[in-house]
């Protein structure tokens, strides 16, 4: 095993023996399939045994073992096969295994990371693990182990025979294994190299190719199907040249094994013929055969490198998303069901890799029950604020308290129980409409409990008008509802949660005036008894709040209701009178 290290610094071979730790789950199953292969390498001994007596009866021309040659090779032949048969089928098993184990364990794990691995790394490169990386991880696990134990049981077993036949005659044509040794390693160590760029430009292919299926009315309304097309092509040029080089690597690989190879066979030959003793031709031809029979597993035994090392790179980047810290849960405070008392403390924060802070100095004290609506330009930092609350992000300085009791503190479960989040970016699974309004409850709630929801989020009418109602199938993200039916089924999920705290970030920005009346009637049910965070773009829906806050530049400004901040004529006049009257932009810059 090669001992390059991967850009993780990790040798090859401790990558390797990481991934055979998800062997010990199959331990009986691994030594079936390892009991095939013995008993198909033997078979190949028992083969030469057989050849050399059938040249023997031959000569004697014994009318006994021409009936028993026939039935030895009947013999040897099922034993092969029946080997064959138990070592690929139980290896597969093994394999297949471990790549599902693998599989769900990174899923897993990437249901338990902090929120700025996904900010940090793009949607098709972390899917590009879960599916392309992982079925690399397949190949080295199958194919690799597969012809690892049956050559390599064979190349040994005749490596032996062939010692035990003529030892002199077999060092010669041993002469060529470290040759071949070296050749391997050096094609390894390239290949683990580009196997590497490989899988990058795989998570580039993917990534192109979410955005324009996500994308894809964005793409057609402002013709970016040129500009779409021409990223797609660069990605997959990328893929294909990366993909050809280890093509030319591997494909220069066996035939410069098989040229060193010959080049053994024909100095074995020689030297057997001219210096040495073995002049019976029934010794000869069994010696040369099984000079033979080794050849072809040694010469893939040289591919088993290339293709663990293949692996070996895909496992890294596996193993690399593997370490990644879970969020941090080192809280044990757990609440039945809190009072909704929030309070924000010299709250500062900056997200990864930015100097500029995002929030500076937040002090703010919210009273259960009250609706704190927030408002102020783009990037002020109105929903960083709120995904604070959750703990999306944890903060650089100051407290976030529920009840008075720091977030932190909180079980993560628990703290995010108390919470029902409603964004602007509305996030639906493929599914039932009921399936979408439980989401995360199913286990939880009745069949009438959804429909109260979905009632109190206007959105019975227009379910009832689906074809099968409740239980129709949305598609992958909702994609047969219109932005404001969709809107109102996270709506309703939010109610059906029935949580102390409520964020509503642009929770109405989808909906058309109507439906927007009918959900702000709605909402002011539904906040009754809960602590409300309100984010909103058109300042007319949070005219009732009992408390607006204005932020500018991650720092509050000012605080009151809409007719005490009117009067101060201060941020909030600025930011009233640019919505209504044109002064400072667009509503959707608020």
């Amino acid at each position: 095993m090669s001992q390059t290290t991967s850009s993780s610094g990790t040798s090859a071979l401790n990558i390797y023996l990481r991934l055979l730790t998800y062997l010990k789950p199959y331990k009986l199953t691994f030594a079936l399939g390892i009991i095939g292969f013995v008993a198909y390498a033997a078979s190949n001994y028992a083969f030469l045994e057989v050849l050399k007596n059938l040249l023997t009866v031959l000569e004697k021309n014994d009318p006994v073992d021409r009936y028993l040659i026939p039935l030895a090779i009947i013999a040897t032949t099922i034993v092969r096969s029946v080997g064959a048969f138990m070592g690929s089928y139980y290896l597969g098993k093994v394999a297949n295994g471990i790549v599902h184990a693998m599989r769900v364990q990174v899923f897993n794990h990437m249901t338990t990371l902090p929120t700025k691995i996904f900010d940090q790394r793009n949607s098709g490169h972390l899917i590009s693990v879960i599916t392309y990386n992982i079925n690399g991880v397949a190949s080295a696990a199958t194919d690799a182990m597969k012809i690892s134990l049956r050559e390599g049981a064979t190349v040994i077993g005749m490596l032996i025979y062939l010692f035990y036949k003529d030892w002199q005659l077999t060092l010669v044509f041993m002469v060529v294994a470290p040759l071949i040794g070296w050749l391997v390693s050096s094609v390894g160590k390239r290949l683990r190299r580009l196997s590497n760029k490989v899988q990058t430009s795989v998570g580039d292919i993917t990534q192109v190719s979410g955005e324009m299926v996500n994308g894809y009315k964005v793409m057609r309304t402002f013709g970016g199907e040129q500009y779409e097309q021409q990223r797609f092509d660069e990605a997959s040029k990328r893929n294909y040249a990366q993909n050809m080089k280890i093509v030319m690597t591997s494909a220069a690989n066996t035939p410069v094994i098989q040229m060193l190879v010959a080049f053994a066979m024909a100095a074995l030959i020689f030297v057997a013929m001219n210096v040495t003793k073995m002049r019976e031709p029934a010794e000869f031809v069994t010696y040369i055969s099984a000079v033979a029979l080794v050849i072809q597993p040694m010469r893939r035994l040289g591919e088993v490198t290339p293709m663990i090392l293949k692996g070996v790179a895909a496992a890294d980047s596996v193993f690399q998303l593997l370490d990644e810290p879970s969020e941090q849960d080192q809280g044990s405070y757990e609440v039945v069901r809190a009072k909704g008392e929030v309070t924000f403390e010299h709250v500062q924060f900056s997200y990864a890799e930015q100097d500029v802070a995002a929030l500076k100095d937040i002090s703010l004290k919210v009273l259960p029950g009250e609706v704190v609506a927030l408002v102020g330009r783009s990037g002020s930092g109105k929903s960083t604020l709120v995904n604070l609350l959750p703990r999306f992000y944890d903060v650089d300085n100051g407290v976030i308290a529920i009840d008075g009791v720091p977030i932190n503190d909180y079980k993560l479960t628990n703290l995010r129980e108390q919470i029902a989040f409603v964004n602007q970016q509305v996030t639906l699974f493929e599914g039932s409409v009921a399936d979408n309004i439980a989401y995360g409850r199913a286990d939880k709630v009745s069949i009438d409990q959804i429909k109260r929801a979905a009632d109190l989020a206007y959105a019975t009418e227009f379910i009832e008008q689906l074809p099968q109602g409740f239980d129709t199938q949305i598609g992958e993200g909702g994609a047969r509802l219109s932005g404001g039916q969709r809107q109102r089924l996270a709506i309703a999920r939010a109610i059906l949660k029935d949580s102390p705290i409520l964020i509503l970030d642009e929770a109405t920005s989808a909906l058309d005036n109507e439906s927007e009346r009918y959900i702000q009637a709605a909402m002011e049910q539904v906040m009754k008894g809960r602590t409300t965070f309100v984010i909103a773009h058109r300042l007319s829906t949070i005219e009732h709040a009992d408390r607006i806050v204005v932020m500018e530049n991650g720092r509050i400004v000012e605080e009151g209701s809409h007719k005490e901040l009117l009067e101060r004529n201060g941020a909030y006049t600025k930011l009233h009178a640019a919505q209504f009257h044109g002064e400072m932009g667009s509503p959707a810059s608020l």
